[in-house]
């Protein structure tokens, strides 16, 4: 019978990333890390089990073997062995690169692949930290260009401050960026595809600069204005409060500080805890699993409850399709 399932994280640095991720997962070197992949279908970086007689095995492996006990049968319907989400902690002490990312239609057409939807749940901001999603005005392709030719993109851009807690969808098409000194979960379509059109002026030293992909991310780009550009939702302590839902995936915030029991007999998907405050304990088949802030662990389709046990106050991010 299946399990709860924690996987290795693995770990990426880039230019951009900070300390705080190593304190988070306890690594003691204290090294720079930008992001901990915790759960990836993504080729060359798949993840493998941590825990029990299934360590070891990789997560295409597990579904593979499990198809649609592991993910659900419509899950497996659709997607086949390729696992549909990519989940990640990622800590910015300096700003990502302002990007977008395309389409199902577009990523299938230019690269054979999935699009990328994401969610970002900020779990530590700084007293200064900022988000950059969308524009701050209407906009078109040639104000853009020119903006990336004057070097002022800035002056266009939505600059949202942010606070532990805060949650904002970056729908494909929107153009988005980190600012530094944030800590967050996010929640992605199992896509790698990012293009980047500006980076702060890091990419005109030679040291720094990476590839901006400006052409492809033209045509892409949604250039509405919004009103509101982050996520509002009220947490509902001992219960479930949903703070994401966009076709792809759904995202909810557990709250508690008491016993849980969460069913999941009605379910037909897979469910993922990203613990992002907190530790907690969960019991399943008369197995316990500890799950503390930093941690994620995989619940497969076929299990039909669990307990949650907290050993005080917990926030975990619930996901699913």
């Amino acid at each position: 019978m299946l399990y709860p399932l924690k996987f290795h994280p693995i770990y990426k640095t880039y230019v951009w990333g900070g300390k705080k991720l190593a304190k988070l997962k306890n690594i003691k070197n204290n090294r720079q890390i930008s992001e901990s992949w915790e759960l990836s279908p993504i080729k060359g970086n798949i993840s493998t089990v941590a825990n029990g007689f299934l360590k070891g095995n990789n997560l295409q492996e597990l579904i593979e073997i499990y198809m649609g006990d592991l993910v659900g049968e419509p899950v497996y319907e659709k997607y086949g062995t390729e696992f549909p989400l990519l989940l990640k902690f990622i800590d910015a002490a300096q700003p990502l690169s302002v990007q977008v990312h395309p389409n199902d239609a577009t990523a299938l057409k230019r690269h054979n692949a999935y699009g990328k939807e994401e969610m970002w749940y900020v779990i530590e901001a700084e007293n200064d930290a900022e988000i950059c999603t969308g524009f701050n005005q209407n906009m078109n392709r040639e104000i853009l260009q020119k903006s990336l030719h004057n070097k002022n993109l800035s002056d266009f851009l939505n600059f949202e401050k942010v606070r532990s807690g805060n949650v904002f969808e970056i729908p494909s098409g929107r153009i988005h960026s980190i600012g530094k000194n944030i800590l967050l979960a996010e929640v992605q379509t199992a896509s790698d595809i990012t293009y980047r059109i500006y980076d702060w002026g890091r990419e005109y030293d030679a040291k720094t600069a990476r590839q901006m992909h400006t052409d492809l991310a033209l045509d892409v780009i949604d250039y509405n204005f919004y009103k509101s550009y982050k996520t509002q939702y009220e947490i509902i302590r001992n219960n479930y409060s949903d703070i994401c839902r966009n076709g792809h995936f759904s995202v909810k915030a557990v709250d508690f500080d008491d016993v849980i029991l969460r069913s999941y007999i009605n379910a037909e998907s897979f469910t993922v805890y990203m613990c992002v405050d907190g530790d907690t304990v969960l019991e399943c088949n008369g197995k316990t699993e500890t799950l503390v802030k930093g941690e994620t662990v995989l619940i497969p389709a076929e299990i039909d409850e669990v307990i949650l046990i907290p050993n005080q106050h917990t926030r975990l991010l619930e996901i699913s399709m």
